[in-house]
Order: C-alpha cells, then structure tokens, then sequence
C-alpha cells in the first residue's frame, strides 16, 4: 500500500515483456571512444577546455558549460567505485546471469562515472570506495561492452 493525501492507496505493479531492436550512430566522439577501447583497450575521455571537467564516456558538449569539446585525454583503467547495486530479478534484456553486480566507476583522470558491471566480486565484500581495474574481452567489437567488467583489485 502507498499513501496519497494521508489516504492507503493500492500499488499496482505490471510486467510488460520487451524486445528492442533498433540501430544508431555512435556520431564521431562516441565512434572515437569505442573504437579506442576496441582497436587499442585504451579508455580515453574528453575534457572541457572551460571547467575541465574529463567525460568518461566521451560526449561532444559539457553538460556544466554547455561548450563543445574536442580535448582527448587518456584516463586510466582504474578506479574507484562511487556507488553499486546488485541484481537478483532476471529482465528481458539482460545480458548476462544474474545475480549480478553493476557500479558507477570513476576512473582516475576522469571527472564522470562510468556505469558498467562488475566482476570477480564477492557481493558481501563490495563496498563504496573500492578500487577497481578493468577487465577487456578478448574479442572486442566496438562496444562498450568490450570491458568485460570492472574487478577488485
């Protein structure tokens, strides 16, 4: 039960089954960000050149200053976790078994977190501030899904 205005109100709850299939452009930055970790297992961000913040995944325009950015900087594939959850339910386009864990990732030299799955992890020992190392597929495509996961380390 929920509450509106001091009234119980019933919560309804729905599942609807999806399937998307659908097929975009990456654009040049994002294009340049994945081929980077393909061709290279190289992270690299794109940097303000008025606040200086670095975006981990790339983008074109900072979101603080609205200017349009073309500064690329190597950022490293270490990092610390900034916050985490772990998922128990199986959805639709889940790509992986679950459980699973999946954290918000600032990579030093970055000033943004990236969100990706983590691995190697024991979920009673994951914790906020713990150090993290990417770990690359083998067989990369062009995707961000070339870091396998991130790993304590």
């Amino acid at each position: 039960m929920g509450e509106i205005l001091g009234r119980a109100v019933p919560i309804i709850s729905n599942e609807r089954p999806r399937i998307i299939r659908y097929s975009n452009s990456a654009g040049p930055i994002r294009s340049k960000f994945l081929i980077s970790l393909r061709d290279e297992k190289k992270i690299m961000g794109i940097k303000c050149s008025v606040c200086g913040r670095v975006y981990v995944p790339a983008r074109s325009t900072c979101l603080k200053c609205f200017e349009n950015m073309e500064e690329w900087v190597d950022v490293s594939h270490e990092g610390t976790l900034e916050a985490y959850t772990i998922l128990y339910k199986p959805g639709p386009l889940h790509i992986t078994d679950i459980p699973y864990a999946l954290g918000i990732i600032k990579l030093y030299g970055a000033g943004t977190g990236l969100v990706h799955r983590l691995g190697e992890v024991d979920f009673k020992k994951i914790s906020i501030g713990m150090k993290v190392r990417a770990v690359f597929n083998e067989e990369r495509k062009g995707d961000i899904r070339d870091i396998k996961y991130f790993k304590p380390l």
